[in-house]
């Protein structure tokens, strides 16, 4: 198992499905899509021409090189993707995939190809992200980069989102409505996506810097969520209508499914930047540092929600420590129990669940009602797993 999504104080409040059975079904769902990801992007050289080459690229002389080739392509592209999809992630996205297809009357299987493109479509923003941030950890493996170097991760990084067309060609041949349709959806996602890289590698000082002028948070709320929202939301959202279009739904459930996505996708975002303030372990390893963005002055979501929850001749000291950074030792402390203690954390939490059931509201009247309630249970814990302390 790729890393337990469940931890044992979570508690859900639909409890239809105690959480041991929650996980069973998680557990049976996540080794099929492995086996989808295996055959998506193998780990072997085996295959990696056809992988990594659309058809009608190689000349009939360069096909008797084909086996050298395969192992030069294998080393540059898969070998660092399959590094970081080995290591002990979540699987969230493919699983919440997989059972809203099934859930909507679909083969999730024959879908399967798909369902693992949106795994490597996380994994390749994971990768280049940690060479953005200069991260040196991702899922308590070295990350990508440090090993790899960083041009060959960036390349691999960018590379894995367009398993997404060999993805398209394996589940759907010769069906170019459905393919076409498929491919815009993530050319709208890889857009979004990028936009809100963009928003959050320029930062967000400008706005934070104005709302500990004048105490007004909204402005930098709204920065922080729309980058949560385009960087997080969007490629759930893009997942969520995936299945709408492989199921046939009608439109009004297509939006309620898209907007469900999206809500899952900001709300995780905001419990990740609860997250690192304590740092992330698994099987009593860190796969995170503790309070890397606090660290590195990073402007998230706890920062922003205390202003007006710290005292100003708190706040403005608070934001220039971290401004000027980077933070260490007893200072990166005081600071991360600033943030827990004036309540910007509990109004994380908060957030994260009120935008997951104010989605949800709306979706559930246009699900089968057998089972519907799997989905829900599924997405809490999919936020509520990452703010355990």
């Amino acid at each position: 198992m790729h890393g337990a999504l469940l931890h044992p104080t979570d508690a859900l409040p639909t409890p239809r499905t105690a959480p041991d059975r929650l996980q069973q079904h998680i557990d049976r769902i996540v080794p099929r899509i492995d086996a989808h990801i295996d055959r998506l992007c193998p780990g072997t050289p085996a295959n990696a021409c056809a992988t990594w080459l659309p058809e009608g690229h190689l000349t009939d002389a360069e096909r008797t090189s084909t086996a050298g080739l395969g192992r030069r392509l294998h080393h540059a592209l898969s070998a660092p993707v399959r590094h970081l999809t080995g290591a002990a992630g979540r699987r969230w996205r493919p699983v919440m995939l997989w059972e809203t297809v099934d859930l909507l009357g679909g083969d999730s299987e024959r879908c399967g190809p798909l369902i693992a493109a949106f795994e490597m479509l996380h994994t390749g923003s994971l990768i280049v992200d940690d060479v953005q941030d200069a991260s040196p950890l991702r899922r308590g493996r070295p990350a990508v980069h440090t090993v790899f170097g960083a041009p060959t991760a960036l390349n691999a990084g960018t590379a894995a989102y367009f398993l997404w067309d060999r993805a398209v060609r394996l589940s759907f041949p010769g069906d170019a409505g459905c393919g076409g349709e498929l491919r815009a959806l993530l050319l709208d996602a890889l857009r979004a996506g990028h936009a809100g890289q963009a928003l959050d590698l320029q930062g967000h000082r400008e706005e934070m810097d104005r709302a500990v002028a004048d105490g007004d948070r909204d402005t930098v709320l709204d920065v922080v969520r729309l980058t949560h929202r385009l960087k997080s939301g969007a490629p759930s959202a893009a997942g969520m209508e995936t299945a709408a279009v492989v199921t046939g739904a009608e439109p009004e459930l297509r939006a309620a499914l898209a907007a469900f996505g999206s809500a899952v996708g900001t709300a995780y975002q905001i419990a990740d930047d609860i997250a690192d303030l304590r740092g992330v372990t698994h099987a009593g390893e860190p796969t995170k540092l503790p309070s890397e963005d606090l660290r590195n002055g990073k402007v998230t979501m706890p920062l922003a929600h205390a202003v007006g929850r710290l005292p100003p001749p708190h706040l403005r000291p608070l934001w220039r420590e971290i401004k000027e950074g980077p933070l260490h030792g007893p200072a990166l402390d005081r600071a991360r129990a600033q943030l827990e203690d004036c309540g910007a954390v509990r109004a994380c939490r908060e957030e994260a669940d009120r935008i997951v059931d104010d989605a949800w509201k709306r979706l559930a009247p246009l699900l089968p009602p057998t089972d519907r309630h799997l989905l829900h249970e599924l997405a809490l814990l999919i936020v509520r797993s990452k703010q355990v302390a």
